[in-house]
């Protein structure tokens, strides 16, 4: 599926990163990206780039090999149905970065048989460090791999049953802000020992970057690198102990149920 025409619709600050990080990687050509918004002065940018920009859905998913939905999850199936003649399932495939729109919704909009994938990236895509999770269905072996292929240049992909896409949610995607809070709060403990905000912003960010960095290339369980700094009587045994006594890792563990409950449940 080499040289596919993209069309990404919706371009707001998913859609518009998503565009922005295969056009940097080189995945795809400027010419080969249409992205569809209301408002087309804020995709001025992209324009400039040689993006095709559109207000009409309907032309941008006719024209396209790829659909790329990045609209809000309480209006997908209002849009998508309006422009159900549009779409092609002999030649196209549908692609949602849309939370809790099911695969077989996807289907039942575009076309029984329709190649359709649930894609949940995070913001991180913006910078092409996202952490995505991909299922898939009516693909073929071609197309699974192309999928795959223009979402590691956006990051890190992994395969899921569709079954564990709202826990990826959680996991994944509002992990960004679970992590962020902890920056946050190491970065106000990093003041109160008397460093500046600056200062203990970088340290903090850097810091957490060098411990996931650690695992991802070591392929290493969090406590193998937690037992190389916490020696016998140690600061950093102290300074854990407290954090536990607190509550630190059943807290998070807490709030990571709660927000799968929430999209579960309602």
């Amino acid at each position: 599926m080499s040289a596919k025409k993209i069309a990404i619709i919706g371009g707001g600050n998913l859609g518009s990163a998503i565009a922005q990080g295969v056009l940097k990687s080189g995945f795809v050509s400027a010419s080969d990206i249409i992205i569809t918004k209301r408002n087309l002065a804020t995709l001025a940018g992209l324009q400039q780039q040689g993006v095709q920009a559109e207000t009409d859905n309907a032309r941008a998913i006719a024209a396209a090999d790829v659909i790329i939905v990045a609209l809000k999850p309480y209006n997908v199936k209002e849009v998508l149905s309006q422009f159900k003649s549009a779409f092609d399932p002999t030649r196209q495939m549908l692609v949602s970065v849309v939370t809790g729109v099911s695969m077989d919704e996807l289907e039942q909009i575009a076309g029984k048989g329709m190649p359709v994938v649930r894609a949940m990236p995070n913001t991180a895509i913006a910078i092409q460090e996202s952490m995505t999770c991909i299922c898939h269905r009516n693909t073929t072996a071609e197309q699974a791999v192309w999928i795959k292929e223009l979402f590691d240049q956006l990051g890190v992909t992994v395969s899921i049953d569709e079954k564990l896409m709202d826990a990826a949610t959680v996991l994944g995607a509002c992990g960004i802000a679970y992590a962020l809070r902890f920056i946050r709060a190491s970065i106000q403990g990093g003041i109160e020992i008397g460093f500046d905000v600056q200062t203990a912003n970088l340290i903090a960010a850097q810091t957490v970057k060098g411990a996931a960095a650690l695992l991802i290339s070591g392929n290493r369980h969090p406590e193998e690198e937690i037992d190389k700094v916490t020696t016998p009587k140690g600061c950093t045994i102290a300074g854990l102990n407290e954090m536990e006594h607190q509550g630190f890792s059943s807290s998070l563990i807490k709030g990571i149920t709660v927000s799968y409950n929430k999209i579960v449940k309602g």
